[in-house]
This record gives C-alpha cells, structure tokens and sequence, in this order.
C-alpha cells in the first residue's frame, strides 16, 4: 500500500517521461524481499542515499565500509596500507555474509563489493540489488580531492594525477560494470537532486519488495 500511494503521489508532480519509465518497471516479481543494496562506484551517493531511503521505507540502515572499520578497528585506507587487498576482501566478504541475514535493511555497498561472483551471488540471492548510475565525467568530479580512497592510490599510497586517475576510474568501472548491470533496479544519479533519487528508487522497488 505504501509503494502504491507514495508512487502515486510522485507521478502527479513528474514528468510524462518519468512516469512512463517507471510504469515499465512496476510488474510484480515473483522472489519478493526487503533486504535492499546500493550498488555503485565511489562517490555515487549510496552513503547519503542509504539512510534517507532506509528512513522513507522505515528501514535499518548498514553501511558495509563503515561496518568493516568498526569491526577492525581501522579505517579502509589503513587496512590496505597494513595488511593489503586481500585482507580488506576477507574482511568485506565475512561482514556481507553477517549482513546477508538481516530483514528490512537497506544496505550501501562498498564500490568493489559486488565486484566477485561469490559476492554477486550471495547478494542476488539474499536481497534487491539497486545500481546508482554515474557517469566516468561525474565519478571523477566527485572524488578527485578524497583522500581516503586506498583503490584510486599509487603503489606508493599517493594520491593520482588527474589524468592517471580517470584512466584508473575507467579501468575499475569497466571491470565492475558487468556486476553493476546486473541489478534487479538502475537508477542514473547524475546531476539529480538526492531527494529525485530516492523518490525514483521508492517507485521502482514496488513489486520487488515484501509488505
């Protein structure tokens, strides 16, 4: 009922256009649930959207890197510098596994979560996978100044050139694209308001998910 009277009320201020989208994707699917993910690149907006459509659902909200730096007592960046890839993948895939279990939860996923087919397959089977769309132009606005990203870093831990960081940017979203374009729900988040965002995800999850 919810999904059915918000989506209602969203089509009556939007555009033909955004109705018309959103109407194609509305039909009931068959393995309903109510544990959400937010898939994408860094920098676009599953921490800032997570918890505000958590809220508008009446969901918990998890952030998985956050999780990850409570339960090792690191931040992201120290545990690649310390222990390496390998060990923060360890790390992410034993706390998604924990995640996996909960109900009524909408979680943001790490860039490179999905990017496994081990992971892949546990979060398609255990939830409703939702991709916030950037484009490489966008990305690159987004992050260029963050300094706490260990995967856009030199060997040496430095931050990039502006150049070698697009073409680093390129190569991850090419690499992860395949995972990306797989989910359940895709929502373009360039140059839109977060508030657009939300109200457009709320829409589309409706035959997806558990009343």
């Amino acid at each position: 009922m919810f999904f059915r009277f918000f989506c209602l009320e969203s089509f009556s201020i939007a555009s033909s256009t955004y109705v018309e989208h959103d109407e194609l994707t509305m039909e009931t699917h068959p393995h309903k649930k109510n544990l959400i993910y937010l898939a994408g690149f860094m920098g676009s907006g599953k921490s800032t959207i997570g918890p505000i459509l958590a809220n508008t659902l009446g969901y918990e909200f998890v952030d998985i890197d956050k999780l990850i730096e409570e339960r090792a007592e690191q931040r992201i960046v120290d545990i690649f510098a310390t222990a390496g890839e390998q060990a923060f993948r360890s790390l992410e895939r034993s706390t998604l596994q924990d995640v996996s279990t909960r109900d009524h939860c909408v979680v943001s996923l790490g860039g490179g979560t999905i990017a496994s087919d081990e992971n892949f397959q546990l979060i398609r089977e255990s939830g409703i996978i939702v991709y916030l769309q950037l484009s490489p132009e966008e990305i690159l606005k987004r992050v260029h100044f963050k300094t706490d990203r260990p995967m856009l870093k030199n060997v040496n831990g430095e931050q990039l050139r502006e150049e070698d960081l697009r073409e680093r940017i390129e190569q991850l979203l090419r690499r992860r694209e395949e995972f990306y374009t797989r989910a359940d729900i895709v929502v373009q988040t360039d140059k839109k308001r977060v508030g657009t965002t939300v109200d457009e995800i709320v829409c589309k999850l409706r035959g997806y998910v558990k009343d």
